[in-house]
């Protein structure tokens, strides 16, 4: 399998290191540079546009940070990327302008969004565009489905589940109780083999990822950590952090 040491090297900003209050808003260059010039390493979220390209945005539609509406599945890639943002300029980025700017200066931990409806298409995007990318990069997802894809498709790929105790989401909320006992627990492993796990910081400590950890020697990455106390329980129990709104 090889080493993935580099995963766990340095503390992660989520979504960038972002600071609203200074015009600096999450997951835009702004925020990536912001990273990279601190020395942390990057995660991020993709999101699939209608024309199938990777988008880099956590939410699935406009309106909390960009004007405009609409959902991003339902709108092309120059749509996407034609919107503006509320405050702090800058656009929504494709996931290849995102390899472009970080050009293998840091980390890049891509999270793949899914509806949980088998469509893999983002992580196919995904994986087409890093193939040509040098640099150290992993991706990962709360959907097996997209992990089992990556590790199909690109075994040599870095690939991780995300996961936490109690998933309560208005996309999870339709999930029969066996179905999310089967993501709390890590049930998928087979099929999915992942290569680290990124667990909820306010779930630690939990038998799941720490039998992954202690058992498998799989990395253990935990978010989003938030303050000082948050990273001393990610200091017991993970080996990582994946942090915002305060720095380690």
């Amino acid at each position: 399998m090889g080493s993935v040491d580099w995963l766990t090297a340095q503390p992660v900003a989520h979504r960038g290191l972002h600071d609203a209050s200074a015009g600096v808003i999450e997951n835009t260059a702004a925020a990536f540079s912001a990273a990279m010039a601190a020395g942390y390493s990057i995660e991020t979220d993709l999101q699939i546009s209608a024309d199938g390209e990777a988008m880099v945005h956590h939410d699935d539609a406009l309106g909390r940070l960009t004007v405009g509406s609409g959902l991003l599945a339902g709108m092309s890639a120059a749509q996407i990327k034609a919107v503006r943002f509320k405050a702090g300029g800058g656009r929504i980025l494709t996931l290849g302008e995102l390899c472009d700017l970080v050009a293998g200066r840091a980390t890049l931990l891509l999270e793949l969004k899914s509806h949980f409806d088998g469509d893999v298409r983002l992580v196919e995007r995904a994986i087409e565009v890093l193939a040509g990318y040098v640099g150290p990069v992993a991706v990962m997802s709360f959907d097996p489905d997209l992990i089992e894809a990556a590790r199909h498709t690109a075994p040599s790929l870095r690939r991780g589940i995300v996961s936490e105790r109690n998933y309560s989401h208005r996309e999870w909320n339709k999930f029969p109780r066996s179905r999310k006992q089967n993501l709390t627990w890590l049930l998928h492993a087979p099929r999915t083999r992942p290569q680290f796990i990124a667990y909820s910081v306010r779930d630690l400590p939990a038998v799941a990822p720490l039998l992954a950890r202690s058992v498998f020697g799989l990395p253990l990455l935990t978010w989003t950590v938030r303050s000082a106390d948050d990273r001393k329980i990610a200091s017991r129990w993970a080996d990582q952090i994946i942090f915002e709104g305060w720095r380690p």
